[in-house]
């Protein structure tokens, strides 16, 4: 028999019948299990979960049937209470289904600490201008003391205490100047 005979024979027709049925079943099948175990017409609207701490938005999404995960600490944000939310993935209001992850981004309990640097023998706007850079705040408590060097760093003060090279404090404290007066020998 040839090729041509097969194509017009009575078994040809059978069997590309069978496939097409065969294939409307899997993919009707297949269609209903996904849409089954994939909850198609499930939706759950995302809360809003700023400003919440982690106990109170266990419970939020616990009632919810829906899991979260700490992804990161932000910069220290004084607007938020300590260790609560900053940032939300996915944003409120989206809808996501159950057992869903809420991506969290907290609020330190406190600024990050940065290192003191060396100031000693700098003039006053140039230890004013670096100390502003590492994001610290300059006091207008300057002390003076006798040297020979006017507006010359001499050292610094945190709280009335004398702190030095090397030292850490939180971001934004305010460090008063030691200078010297240009009195000295």
């Amino acid at each position: 028999m040839s090729l041509f005979q097969f194509l017009k024979s009575k078994t040809f027709f059978i069997q590309i019948g069978i496939a097409v049925v065969g294939l409307l079943v899997f993919v009707f099948s297949l269609k209903y299990w996904l849409g089954v175990t994939t909850n198609h017409d499930q939706k759950i609207q995302v809360p809003n979960l700023h400003k919440m701490s982690l106990d109170d938005v266990r419970k939020k999404l616990t009632e919810l049937d829906l899991d979260f995960k700490i992804i990161d600490s932000a910069s220290y944000n004084p607007e938020y209470p300590k260790k609560s939310v900053i940032e939300q993935t996915p944003e409120a209001g989206d809808y996501v289904k159950e057992k869903r992850k809420i991506y969290l981004t907290l609020n330190p309990s406190k600024y990050r600490d940065v290192t003191i640097p060396d100031l000693n023998g700098r003039t006053k706007r140039q230890a004013t201008s670096q100390l502003r850079s590492l994001g610290f705040n300059v006091g207008t408590n300057f002390t003076y003391v006798h040297d020979i060097g006017k507006d010359v760093v001499r050292g610094l003060r945190f709280n009335e205490k004398i702190i030095n090279p090397g030292d850490k404090l939180p971001l934004n404290s305010i460090l008063d100047l030691v200078l010297g007066d240009g009195r000295g020998n």
